[in-house]
């Protein structure tokens, strides 16, 4: 049986020669070339560690005990203990450091590379300095044990997210996020990336080289290929790996972690269909879809009332050309007042709104002259959550009474001059959850003194823009369907409500000069597309926003489809093509049918004399996802058995890559004393130079064909 002293000596020895190994490894850095059964060794890690964390501390604490030095049998106990985690500690080193050598980068890893060494190196000069001062050797043994938790906490953030020690006792509110402002990516997609892939795919791990912790790395990929192609499940890296068997060694997350649910699975799948958009708005997609249907239930929808409906006749009085009176939401009793129109307004005609007092929920009065103006009457609508007062001269007892309407948790009084006795009122608004305040002369310090009253409030200051210009956001087009029978309403709003909105109906950009303003509901008749784009005084034109609208009063008695569309990509076949049912642009397989090596080819046949005289085809483009454009649409007329080109257009190339987007395009028939017609519509042949496929076979998607 071994006898102490060798057991210390065997230790000892052992010792440097660890301290030897360590040291190639860490001076050779990636020069040096590891055999792969090393990496057995490296992976051990995790496993290694916790055996000199409890040794070390174990040790370190009898160097602690008093008077220890006149007990030689314990004193020798705590030494044993603490060589052995010395050697441990080496051990864990090397193993470490093999490790780090896979896929680990970063300032975490450089951390608690370093901080292991600082261990191993403390532990070792402390073993061999053991019979110095007992205050020496106690201060050692606090700074060393101090090193040891460092470590081994950021060791943890590198394996669980740096926040992981802390989250426990960590009371972060979540945010409720309205419906209306929650976008896929950051609010849907992120969340689950966080929770199931981050930890091993972030700024000290990128395994595989990839990185998810960020849109770029998304967006680049890893070594192995492009994490996500839009509306591409076969080339999306991710898709691939996440519905592989989980015994398989590339299956994503690792059998060992925690996998993904069903729900999302599916949200995850749904949003690469849906062209993978970083910044898309969720209310975007039809509230049919799965993805929608999955997660709008996670966020905050309409605010249910339910105080009594005003009369509706009451409201259609009260609304006039300076006023605007409408429900919050449709079939809601609560209602948004505006007011608009400076050289119309009278102040008299507040008092108006006191036979809907218990209904108003919202008030817009900007930039109308309120100077002098009793507010008083606002006092009665104890349902008034939003009050926007911006740029109306407000007095200081004004804002008074303002601040005793309790209900309130919306106020907006920018560029109205606050002295010190309206940032009194304003601090007694304890209900208050968001303040606008811009241009409202207020110093640092005043700020502070309102920032300091309502420490939960979101309060917006504002900021010097002088010489920066903005964009403003795209109109919001609202219809109730996109194919309809006799005739459809296009409404088109802006959230500034002095924003000038111009539209078109031709396809055409509209323009700030020419474009008609829209200034009421359009209702359209026949199939066309409608594009409206904001302007306003000191902003930029907004992006355009388009919508297509199809009018269907012809439908054939008889269809057949000559090419059977891509297997993933045909819906329900020819039916498909005259279901009177829109597909939606963020969704590529369930309702369009897709051609790429073949063209598409339909012949129809209509009952007695009713044939069309024009025909329009519903396509989806998404150049990201090689949806281009048709190279050519043809159709032809068969009489007395010969077929005659009665239409054909070549529509123009994109020049770069868009959003996912339904398309219209409408052809005008030369003759209508056909017996059927015959539809080609043939995909790109090849992808233009600028796309990164440049050559490839572009897709064709159609999902509606309309006979007027």
């Amino acid at each position: 049986m071994l006898k102490i002293s060798s057991i210390r000596s065997i230790l000892e020895s052992s010792l440097f020669f660890w301290i030897g190994l360590s040291s190639i490894i860490t001076l050779a850095g990636e020069e040096l070339a590891l055999p792969d059964w090393l990496q057995v060794i490296g992976r051990s890690h995790p496993i290694l560690l916790h055996f000199p964390i409890v040794l070390l501390l174990m040790g370190l604490l009898f160097f602690w005990i008093p008077g220890i030095h006149k007990k030689p049998e314990i004193r020798e106990i705590g030494e044993i203990c603490f060589l052995a985690g010395c050697n441990f500690a080496g051990i864990t080193v090397i193993a470490g450091l093999i490790l780090a050598q896979e896929e680990y980068t970063g300032d975490l890893l450089v951390w608690h590379k370093w901080g292991g060494i600082a261990v191993f190196a403390g532990c070792v000069l402390l073993y061999f300095l053991r019979n110095s001062s007992a205050g020496y050797i106690k201060t050692s043994a606090v700074i060393l044990a101090i090193i040891i938790i460092a470590t081994g906490h950021w060791g943890a953030g590198l394996t669980h997210g740096e926040d992981f020690l802390l989250a426990p006792i960590q009371t972060n509110e979540i945010e409720v996020i309205p419906l209306a402002e929650a976008e896929i990516f950051d609010d849907v997609v992120q969340p689950i990336l966080q929770a199931k892939c981050v930890s091993c795919h972030k700024e000290g791990k990128i395994k595989g080289e990839l990185r998810m912790d960020h849109i770029a790395g998304l967006q680049k990929g890893g070594k192995s290929g492009l994490l996500v192609v839009p509306g591409d499940f076969e080339k999306s890296l991710l898709i691939q790996r996440i519905n592989l068997p989980e015994d398989d060694k590339k299956h994503m997350p690792p059998k060992n972690k925690a996998q993904l649910t069903d729900e999302e699975l599916i949200i995850i799948s749904e949003w690469v269909a849906s062209g993978a958009d970083f910044e898309q708005k969720l209310v975007s997609l039809p509230e049919k879809n799965e993805l929608y249907q999955l997660a709008s239930v996670r966020f905050e929808r309409n605010k249910i009332y339910s105080f009594a409906a005003a009369k509706p006749d009451e409201i259609t009085k009260l609304n006039t050309s300076f006023r605007s009176i409408q429900p919050l939401f449709s079939e809601s009793p609560a209602l948004d007042v505006s007011y608009f129109g400076i050289s119309a307004f009278q102040a008299k005609s507040l008092s108006d709104l006191k036979k809907v007092k218990d209904q108003i929920v919202r008030l817009s009065l900007n930039k109308m002259p309120l100077d002098g103006v009793d507010l008083k009457f606002m006092k009665g609508f104890k349902h008034l959550e939003e009050l926007h007062l911006n740029f109306t001269d407000l007095s200081s007892d004004q804002l008074k009474t303002i601040s005793e309407l309790t209900s309130l948790e919306i106020l907006a009084i920018s560029g109205n001059e606050l002295d010190q006795v309206s940032i009194k009122s304003l601090s007694k608004m304890k209900n208050l959850k968001k303040l606008y305040l811009w241009q409202t002369g207020l110093s640092p310090e005043d700020q502070k003194t309102i920032q300091k009253a309502h420490p939960t409030t979101a309060i917006d200051f504002g900021f010097d823009g002088k010489g920066i210009i903005y964009e403003l956001n795209s109109p919001i087009i609202s219809q109730k369907e996109t194919i309809f029978l006799d005739s459809l309403e296009l409404k088109v709003t802006h959230p500034i409500k002095s924003a000038e909105i111009r539209y078109t109906l031709d396809g055409t950009e509209p323009d700030s000069i020419s474009s008609q303003v829209f200034t009421q509901p359009i209702f359209v008749k026949n199939s066309g597309k409608l594009m409206a784009k904001a302007y306003a005084k000191d902003w930029i034109a907004s992006k355009v926003k388009e919508t297509v609208y199809l009018h269907s009063r012809i439908k054939p008695v008889e269809y057949t489809l000559i090419n059977e569309p891509n297997v993933k990509y045909r819906a329900s076949g020819v039916e498909t093509l005259f279901d009177l049912e829109k597909g939606s642009a963020s969704n590529h397989s369930q309702k369009w049918l897709g051609f790429q090596d073949a063209p598409m080819v339909i012949e129809v046949k209509f009952e007695g004399n009713e044939l069309p005289k024009n025909l329009s085809l519903s396509l989806l483009y998404n150049e990201e996802a090689h949806i281009f454009p048709p190279a050519r649409i043809t159709v032809q007329g068969l009489k007395d058995g010969n077929w005659t080109q009665l239409a054909s257009k070549a529509p123009e190339v994109s020049a770069k890559s868009y959003p996912a987007r339904s398309e219209l395009i409408s052809l005008e028939l030369e003759a209508n004393d056909f017996e059927q017609l015959k539809i080609t519509l043939t995909p790109l042949p090849q992808l233009p130079k600028w796309h990164p496929n440049a050559g490839s076979k572009g897709w064709a998607f159609v999902d509606e064909v309309i006979f007027n």
